[in-house]
């Protein structure tokens, strides 16, 4: 019993360490990013002015948001590799079913048909007319 006491202290040590770790690490980044616009952007830049500590913050918190928001989207991207082509059917139509199936249908319409290619609709108009449009 006061060996599982000293197990959940050592756990409760490592995960503050690491916490801590991400922290001064996250510190470091956003202070890095801090002084190399203070360093740079003045002298390339007439006008513009130095930056705080929470602007460089608010300055990669925005860079993420706009530039790395797209990776790790869906965790389990290496199932979709290991599975076979009647599972990937049967998630697409999952997928289908439950956001409206595509992006010209609204969620939650009637299946709609697709559009006629311009080879059907140009022999119905007559071929002077479709010269005149394409003109």
């Amino acid at each position: 019993m006061n060996t599982f006491s000293g197990d959940r202290r050592r756990r409760g040590a490592k995960v503050f360490l690491m916490a801590a770790a991400w922290a001064a690490l996250f510190a470091a980044v956003t202070l890095l990013v801090m002084l190399l616009w203070n360093w740079l952007l003045p002298a390339l830049f007439v006008g513009t002015r130095s930056i705080t500590f929470s602007q460089a913050l608010g300055l990669l918190v925005l860079s993420r948001i706009l530039f790395g928001g797209g990776h790790g989207r869906w965790k389990d991207r290496h199932r979709w590799h290991n599975m076979t082509h009647e599972e990937r059917e049967q998630l697409k139509h999952q997928f289908k079913s439950r956001w409206g199936g595509g992006r010209h249908r609204s969620c939650g319409a009637e299946e709609a048909q697709a559009p006629e290619s311009p080879a059907r609709v140009l022999p119905q108009i007559g071929f002077a007319r479709a010269t005149r449009v394409v003109r």
